[in-house]
C-alpha cells in the first residue's frame, strides 16, 4: 500500500485534546525561520497558547528561532519533550520516527496533510502508540476548549 492509498486512524478526538491538555513542551521539527510558512505562524500560535517550543532545524541549529535555542535534532533536545510536531513531508516522517524513537519524548504528530505508513510502523513496532497524523495541532488546540490566545 503506498501513502497515496493509505490513511492513518486517529485515536478518538478526546485523547487528541488529552495530548494537548498534558504537554507542556512541544518540539517543532522543520520550524521554518520565514515568518509567511505554516510551521512560523503555527508555532507561534501554539507559543502564545502557553506551550514551550523547541525549534529544530538543522540548517539553523545553534541560532534561536522564537526566543528558543535550535536543535539539529530531537536527539539533541536534552530534556524530556511532549508532543514532537513534524513540518516535514511525509517522505521523511520514517527518518523522525526513527529518532522519536530514541528519545522518552510522548506524543509522535504530524501536521496536517502529513501521514506515513511506514512511521506508523516503526513507532508501533517500538510500543510507541502515542500517534498524531494529519492533524494540525493549532486547529486541535482551538477545538480542544482550551482556546488559542491571539
Amino acid at each position: 500500500m503506498t501513502n497515496t492509498e493509505y490513511e492513518f486512524k486517529n485515536s478518538d478526538q478526546e485523547i487528541i485534546f488529552n495530548y494537548l491538555k498534558k504537554a507542556k513542551v512541544v518540539a517543532v521539527v522543520g520550524l521554518s525561520d520565514r515568518e509567511e510558512t505554516s510551521s512560523n505562524m503555527v508555532t507561534k500560535a501554539i507559543q502564545n497558547a502557553g506551550y514551550r517550543i523547541i525549534p529544530v532545524n538543522p540548517k539553523l541549529a545553534g541560532g534561536e528561532l522564537l526566543g528558543e535555542k535550535v536543535y539539529g535534532s530531537i536527539l539533541d533536545i536534552p530534556f524530556h519533550i511532549d508532543i514532537v510536531d513534524i513540518f516535514r513531508r511525509s517522505e521523511f516522517l520514517a527518518d523522525v520516527a526513527r529518532e522519536f524513537i530514541l528519545t522518552d519524548a510522548d506524543v509522535f504528530w504530524a501536521q496536517q496533510g502529513l501521514q506515513s505508513e511506514e512511521a506508523e510502523k516503526i513507532l508501533r513496532a517500538a510500543d510507541r502508540n502515542q500517534i498524531v497524523m494529519n492533524r494540525c495541532i493549532k486547529i486541535e488546540y482551538a477545538y480542544s476548549g482550551l482556546g488559542i490566545k491571539q
